[in-house]
């Protein structure tokens, strides 16, 4: 076992994941409660991507305008949605690596679309919690089902494994 997955260790990655958790859980809490548009957001990432020194990048304007504007609705739902699933799975310990990867992604496109914010505290975080592996998840619910998992899928391989017929 490397030094960052032991268990004391561990407890500091525990603290960041739950931190961590929280802030993408209110995130999503507040659009899902309150409405979420992202039409608006997504207009004004395009108007940034002009200019001599523009805060949103010429593809990713593309990308915006080809994509995600004309799929807007799917957008309002998986946001606020995909946000509140990663809090909870963050602070859970339930699909952490999963979550983190989500999280990590949906921080990287705010980024992109030009939107600074909180967005490289928690990409960073997010980072760092990938890196230390089992130890992000160590305290956590993870801790428990990936090994009940694994042993469900070798007990499963080994009864319906057929044998090769040559």
């Amino acid at each position: 076992m490397r030094w960052w997955e032991n268990q004391k260790v561990s407890a500091v990655w525990t603290v960041l994941r739950i931190w961590l958790g929280v802030q993408w859980l209110e995130a999503g809490w507040h659009k899902v409660n309150d409405g979420f548009d992202a039409s608006g957001f997504l207009q004004g990432a395009l108007a940034n991507a002009t200019g001599d020194h523009p805060a949103v990048q010429g593809w990713y304007a593309e990308f915006l305008k080809g994509f995600a504007l004309p799929n807007v609705e799917l957008f309002n739902v998986l946001i606020p949605w995909g946000e509140m699933l990663v809090g909870v799975g963050l602070i859970v310990g339930f699909m952490t690596l999963p979550a983190l990867l989500a999280g990590a992604f949906m921080n990287l496109n705010f980024l992109l679309a030009g939107t600074v914010s909180t967005n490289p505290i928690l990409y960073t975080a997010a980072i760092i919690l990938l890196f230390t592996g089992r130890g992000a998840y160590y305290w956590g619910a993870d801790h428990w089902m990936i090994p009940y998992f694994k042993q469900m899928i070798t007990q499963h391989d080994k009864k319906h494994k057929k044998p090769i017929v040559v």
